[in-house]
């Protein structure tokens, strides 16, 4: 039996691609150096993947951004803003599509699938020339070949691709994407000949979107492309790749009918319910790449009990035609234990980050070849054991208060109305009240503090005095800009969720557990093993810190319990919402300690909770109800004086705003502005949002400096839906990846913006 791995992670052990990246985008090192960097980097994960024993080794899944914007530039489909001319796309053109330049804004970001990673959404229409503009997935597969590597390329599927794009400003509404098609199979064609001439004896199509809902023409689609794909296909090995959900009846019949294909791939860890289809109508003569190891959590494999799996897979589709595989790519687990210096000996025989998921592939593959490591699984079935026995995962408290949470729905007493008009008699905020996300840049300085405070160099005073220091210069910059509702900066923060997770029971932290959100950014996923509490207040210290500084409304900041539970690695030992009712209950009991300290804007962040959403329909209800819960849960016991907000960044929410709406957050602030303003389409479609709202006004993730003008037009789109009296002006998300440099102007002109449609309204009456 074979083993194979579906993708891994790009950054490396200690984020070389990171730091070569935006050294390179800083102008302190050239492309030259930043390509040595990646050839470095792919070279030793397909030597690791090689020594392991992995014989389906992927190439082309190693990016500088991500994966659609590598297939955007293989297909020359750039937008015309970028004044791209044509010939191999260059780091110039790449880079500006996903980041945008002092001229022109970056493309749409949004989140790949229900991951945190994201991708940059290719714009198309009728009119894009498309041609072969990047030879990247065939220059890869000959760089390992020379390095004795032989690899299987892996591409983005065409109807994927068409089905993850949108429609280009513009376009008339009657464009579909999918008449695109005759259009990018003759680069497809190309691309496979290409290898094909190269050595390649197998290949791999990655087509995700067949796990969701679709509509009978789209599954058409696949049809016709494998069916005008199989001569160019023929004498190549193929394999289509899909994961993160079960393959709905419909699309597992049009996936195993496809022309030209060789082997199928499944995610059987999030799609068990596709175990019934292969047992009952996989294909004869076809491989099965059974995906058992799971790619986006870092718990240890229950090798034994996949190892059963696979024997019963074993006599449905034969031993020959059988391949142990990993879930999904790598990609979204860390890269490898043997890094971690903090986690205790007992909780790291737990987990299995992604070279030990390598070896793991690499056993079941062995031993399902009669060639079984009885010492590797015997120590697996001990931490196995080790960790449903062990006394640091349960606490009957938390449970028993978890338990009593049933029978309520958790409202605030008085409607939304009522509460913003009681809040605005307190706060005496100007219309159009301007606000930033939280963060504000994290200078070198800063996390040098930080860095050296955790490793016990400098005294908690010199660590209190100089984040002291910085909150005041955060909270004079802000009054200097005559920003209206404040923010601390969160100097003491470094990400978001694990700050919060330090100071809670039940989690455990990673020294260079980083994994890749989009681009240079990485995120470092707190580990949640046990049951979850509060121990002691969490932010209580810096917000009335921060408070005492002004006499304008200082936001208290919190991550919500969604967000928290999304952005970790969540035990798989319960149910996903039971641990979220948990974190709800610490977050509530740091609320009420906020409003006890006299903080009157408390801010609980939920950018997660869209991307949290299962990929079928049938499922939105049951995971949005307790979701949605398990926020209100937080704040149902505060004053009417003081307002709540939350906030999310980076998916699409028009098809859960009632959800949002249910939430009952007063404001609400929400990325708007790099995704075409989309959002105010709800409610131009007559949505009624009754609570304060701030779409983004400009793009944090860029660093181009929006004008005052650009802003005001912006704001003025949102007048024509939403009431003067419930709109706030406000950028897209935190500022903490900026520099002072792009956000002391960018706030300037936003708060400028403001001022100029006040003055506008006010003579207006």
């Amino acid at each position: 039996m074979a083993s194979h791995v579906v993708g891994y992670p790009r950054m490396g052990p200690k984020r070389e691609l990171k730091f070569a990246l935006e050294s390179f985008w800083d102008g302190k090192s050239s492309a030259e150096d930043l390509k040595k960097v990646s050839a470095d980097l792919r070279s030793s994960i397909w030597k690791q993947m090689s020594d392991a024993g992995i014989k389906y080794i992927p190439s082309n899944t190693f990016s500088y951004y991500d994966q659609v914007l590598d297939t955007t530039a293989m297909l020359g489909a750039v937008p015309s803003r970028y004044k791209w001319t044509g010939g191999e796309i260059e780091f110039d053109t790449y880079f500006s599509m996903a980041r945008g330049n002092a001229s022109v804004p970056a493309m749409e970001m949004t989140k790949w699938f229900d991951t945190n990673y994201h991708f940059i959404v290719p714009e198309l229409g009728p009119n894009v020339n498309f041609s072969y503009a990047s030879h990247k997935a065939v220059n890869e597969y000959k760089e390992a070949k020379a390095q004795g590597v032989d690899t299987v390329p892996v591409l983005v599927g065409p109807v994927s691709y068409l089905l993850l794009s949108k429609p280009a400003k513009g376009v008339e509404k009657s464009f579909h994407l999918l008449s695109l098609l005759d259009k990018i199979l003759p680069i497809y064609k190309e691309v496979i000949a290409e290898l094909k001439a190269a050595g390649a004896s197998w290949i791999q199509l990655d087509e995700p979107t067949l796990v969701l809902d679709l509509e009978s023409h789209k599954l058409e689609a696949f049809t016709k492309a494998y069916a005008d794909l199989e001569s160019s296909l023929s004498g190549l090995n193929v394999l289509v790749e899909t994961y993160f959900a079960d393959v709905p009846a419909e699309a597992f019949k049009t996936l195993t009918a496809l022309k030209g294909v060789t082997a199928f791939g499944f995610d059987l860890v999030r799609g068990t319910q596709t175990l019934e289809l292969i047992k009952s109508s996989f294909p004869s003569g076809k491989y099965l790449f059974a995906g058992v190891v799971d790619g986006r959590n870092i718990w240890a494999n229950d090798l034994t009990a996949s190892l059963a799996l696979l024997q019963s897979l074993e006599g449905v589709v034969g031993k020959d035609k059988l391949v142990a595989s990993t879930s999904c790519s790598l990609l979204h687990t860390a890269v490898d234990l043997i890094n971690e210096t903090k986690l205790d000996d007992e909780i790291k025989s737990w987990l299995a980050f992604a070279a030990q998921k390598v070896v793991e592939v690499n056993a079941l593959a062995k031993a399902l070849s009669g060639a079984k490591d009885e010492a590797f699984f015997s120590a697996n079935a001990a931490a196995q054991a080790s960790r449903k026995s062990s006394p640091r995962v349960t606490n009957e408290a938390v449970q028993k208060a978890s338990a009593a949470l049933q029978g309520s729905d958790h409202r605030r007493a008085t409607n939304v109305s009522a509460r913003l008009d009681a809040q605005q008699k307190k706060l005496n905020l100007p219309i159009l009240p301007t606000t930033t996300i939280g963060s504000f840049p994290q200078t070198v300085e800063l996390r040098r503090v930080r860095r050296e405070y955790k490793a016990k160099k400098i005294s908690e005073e010199e660590y209190v005095k100089a984040i002291t220091e910085e909150i005041k210069k955060v909270v004079n910059l802000q009054e200097e800009l005559d920003i209206d509702v404040l923010v601390h900066g969160e100097p003491e923060r470094n990400d978001m969720v694990e700050y919060f997770g330090e100071q809670l029971s039940g989690f455990a932290f990673t020294a260079n557990g980083w994994v890749q959100s989009y681009g240079s950014r990485c995120v470092k996923p707190p580990i949640i093993y046990g049951d979850v509490s509060r121990p002691k207040p969490m932010t209580v210290f810096w917000s009335s810190k921060a408070q005492e500084m002004t006499k304008r409304p200082m936001k208290g900041m919190l991550t919500g319990p969604v967000t928290i539970l999304n952005w970790s690695f969540v035990r798989n030992d319960q149910p996903r919402f039971e641990t979220c009712y948990q974190i709800a209950l610490a977050i509530k009991d740091e609320v009420e300690d906020l409003e006890k300290a006299g903080i009157t804007v408390i801010q609980i962040d939920e950018a997660a909770l869209r991307e949290g959403l299962p990929l079928r329909k049938a499922e939105h209800a049951f995971y949005l109800n307790w979701a949605v819960h398990s926020f209100r849960i937080t704040n149902v016991g505060i004053e009417d004086t003081t307002q709540i907000h939350t906030h999310m960044c980076y998916s699409n929410f028009n098809d859960i705003i009632h959800s949002i709406i249910d939430m009952d957050a007063d404001v609400i602030t929400i990325e708007n502005s790099r995704s075409d303003e989309k959002l105010l389409s709800v409610f131009r479609e007559g949505v009624k949002y009754g609570a304060g709202i701030g779409p983004g006004v400009y793009d944090i993730h860029s660093p181009r400096i929006p004008s005052t003008e650009e802003i005001a037009d912006r704001v003025n789109k949102m007048l024509a839906v939403l009431d003067t009296n419930i709109l706030w002006v406000n950028p897209d998300c935190g500022l903490k990846t900026r520099k002072y440099t792009e956000v002391k102007p960018a706030l300037q002109n936003m708060v400028s913006a403001a001022k100029t449609i006040r003055t506008q309204l006010a003579s207006a009456k």
